[in-house]
């Protein structure tokens, strides 16, 4: 895993006790500017290439009755984000950054979990290499986000298999599921488990049997981005699901990644905690879609905005501190 320019650091920080403000009065907008500072390799952080990409795919265990959505539902949706329609197009109009939605697979279902492994070896390499391939090098910072009915219980079942525990700890309300649901949606989740014991031995055959398509594309994009100095925000609980795997194989694996929220969704704060990630808002959000990660880049970019065009003591003329 490449590491951060850590000598940038002290440059930004140099710069930072000039401004005309109390040192560390912007709180973690000043921790922001520098960790945008340290992955980009940059004293100055820049913006000016902002992409946001949204990974769709269907999941075979929808067959068990785990949402009150069918799955026609994500090739719906994945048409109506191609024309403009859904909540991530104006969030990301308001933060001016460039939208891609990435279909996996023509949309095929992975196996249904609770009787086969979700992805084959081939297919699931297929789904992290389309999402490695789908981040431009010339990136700024990248969003992520991801469309799929049935995704949150396979991020539940990952977290679970990840960091211990029982369906009903991890699993929650989806897309609109009621208390009977979700205590269906956890023993779906328990039954994986229990079937695919003894191979869940390591993070990647976790993500293999227990996740999806999309879910291993945003994988391969947060490793990508890494291997590219191109800082990353995860959206809510699939995203971060879809990432633990790194975090597991490697302690400083998702250093690059912030967390945009904390979602509404039950095993959420549980997980991000685990894996260290300070979420920088919390709306109540559980939309998926990109739709936390793109709210977070116009925090972002007065961030920099602030650490590139506030006035020095000396420009505007202000005495410093005695």
């Amino acid at each position: 895993m490449p590491p951060p320019d850590d000598s940038i650091d002290a440059r930004i920080a140099e710069r930072d006790l000039t401004l005309t403000k109390p040192p560390g009065s912007l709180g973690r907008l000043e921790h922001l500017t520098a960790w945008l500072g340290r992955w980009q390799g940059r004293a100055c952080p820049a913006l000016d290439h902002v992409r946001i990409i949204v990974f769709a795919g269907n999941h075979g265990v929808v067959a068990q009755g785990i949402s009150p959505w069918p799955a026609s539902v994500t090739a719906q949706m994945v048409a109506n984000f191609e024309s403009g329609g859904a909540a991530i197009n104006q969030i990301a109009r308001v933060g001016q950054a460039e939208l891609r939605v990435v279909p996996l697979m023509e949309l095929r279902p992975t196996a249904d979990f609770t009787h086969a492994p979700a992805m084959e070896e081939a297919a699931f390499l297929d789904a992290i290499n389309a999402g490695m391939h789908a981040v431009g090098e010339e990136t700024d910072l990248l969003c992520l986000g991801e469309m799929g009915i049935g995704n949150t219980t396979a991020a539940s079942a990952i977290a679970a298999a990840l960091f211990g525990g029982h369906g009903g700890q991890w699993a929650g309300r989806g897309t609109g599921l009621d208390a009977a649901g979700v205590a269906h949606k956890g023993a779906v989740i328990d039954r994986a488990l229990a079937r695919h014991e003894g191979m869940l031995d390591d993070p990647l055959s976790v993500a293999r049997i227990l996740g999806g398509y999309e879910l291993a594309a945003i994988m391969g994009a947060v490793l990508a981005a890494r291997w590219r100095g191109i800082p990353v925000v995860l959206d809510g609980f699939v995203c971060t699901a879809a990432a633990a795997p790194l975090a597991r194989m490697h302690p400083h694996g998702l250093d690059h990644a912030v967390l945009s929220h904390c979602s509404a969704e039950n095993g959420h704060a549980v997980l991000a905690r685990t894996l260290g990630l300070s979420p920088l808002l919390d709306f109540g959000l559980r939309l998926g879609e990109a739709s936390g990660a793109a709210l977070v880049i116009p925090l972002l970019r007065s961030a920099v905005a602030c650490h590139t065009g506030m006035a020095t003591f000396a420009q505007a003329q202000v005495s410093g501190r005695a």
